[in-house]
């Protein structure tokens, strides 16, 4: 399914100095194609490799058969990006080159070629590593415009809003990112081309990041929505704790909502609320998810825990109409929310979904 309906929000230029940004897109399109054209011609020395390796860990530690598996995602992330990135100079050329910068013709393009690049990502990844998802919900992500709020838990579950969400009802997301991301340069480049907020993280100047932030709202499409990652960051364990021990320290009235969370991070209130007070008028739509937990780098993925896994994920809709317009009402709202997320998370770990009735969707088996 295509996006069609767009609004005309904004584009953000890189502020970055013109020559920083043409050496650092340089740089990555040079690095993932050398990267490309040289694992395709190891392969024949590679397999063997990784095979030999993968039947010695198994028969010492019965540990599954990750070698091969790893250069087999790594080989197709690369080839998927090859073609990403042949997508991306189509785009370009199709839409006037320099000349269709913030056209229709140039968001339209990318949103699609977005949807079908996450999409074969977590297809081959799926593949590999034998996945399986059952997802509850997923006709609540629609229809547009809507206001996304998704959980974060390992370098994979970033390919799930579109592949799933996007794909399913032809949107065309403006996303909230890490500005680190930039390293992958179909990000960088077709990310400028469409309205995308590279969030700097450390930035000292937070009231001009969520300022910035605001403008995602402006003029949203019937085919568009916007999403942010709450916790701001990957959760684990001691993230939970530190952030716990900050909110304890700096903001009292929240730490008793925060306190109560187990599995997720307390929602960095800054973005989203933002986003609530822009987007007013707008559905807001939850996102929980259970299996990709504990996955933050490459060699968590080493560890062959993942393999086989079910990924269960969960759709939430609440209505404009229920979103509180004060804000200190809409601290507690949102906390509430996610206080239902982390309580499914619970809940479906042990074997019990909490929200199984509140939800008002059956769960179903999708293939990404």
């Amino acid at each position: 399914m295509g996006v069609n309906r767009i609004g005309r929000g904004p584009i953000f230029a890189d502020d970055g100095p013109r020559g920083e940004r043409v050496v650092r897109r340089l740089r990555g399109v040079s690095l993932e194609a050398l990267a490309f054209v040289l694992v395709t011609l190891l392969l024949p020395l590679l397999v063997p490799v990784a095979l030999v390796t993968d039947l010695a860990l198994w028969l010492v530690r019965r540990k599954p058969w990750m070698a091969i598996r790893l250069l087999a995602i790594g080989w197709l992330f690369l080839a998927i990006e090859m073609r990403a990135l042949a997508g991306v100079a189509w785009i370009w050329l199709s839409a006037g080159g320099p000349l269709g910068r913030g056209s229709d013709r140039r968001r339209r393009g990318v949103y699609d070629l977005r949807i079908h690049w996450a999409s074969l990502h977590l297809a081959g990844i799926s593949k590999v590593l034998g996945l399986r998802y059952e997802v509850d919900g997923l006709e609540l992500a629609g229809p547009a415009p809507v206001l996304i709020m998704i959980r974060h838990a390992s370098i994979i579950d970033n390919l799930v809003p579109d592949s799933l969400i996007a794909s399913e009802h032809g949107l065309g997301l403006r996303y909230v990112i890490k500005r680190e991301l930039q390293m992958i340069p179909t990000i960088d480049i077709a990310g400028r081309w469409v309205p995308t907020n590279f969030v700097r993280r450390a930035s000292g100047d937070t009231a001009a990041e969520v300022e910035r932030l605001r403008q995602l709202a402006h003029d949203l499409g019937p085919d568009e929505g916007i999403l942010i990652y709450p916790e701001g960051t990957r959760h684990t364990v001691a993230k939970l704790a530190r952030a716990k021990e900050k909110i304890a320290a700096s903001q009292p009235e929240v730490a008793p909502l925060a306190d109560r969370l187990q599995n997720l991070l307390p929602p960095r209130l800054g973005g989203p609320l933002a986003l609530l007070e822009e987007a007013a008028g707008v559905d807001v739509v939850f996102c929980a998810h259970v299996g990709f937990d504990g996955f933050e780098k490459v060699s968590d993925v080493w560890s062959g825990a993942l393999v086989g896994q079910t990924i269960r994920v969960r759709f939430w809709r609440c209505p404009a109409s229920e979103v509180p317009r004060e804000p200190e009402a809409q601290v507690e709202w949102l906390y509430e929310r996610w206080q239902e997320l982390d309580d499914w998370i619970g809940g479906t770990r042990s074997g019990a979904d909490p929200a199984a009735s509140s939800a008002g969707a059956s769960a179903r088996a999708v293939s990404p």
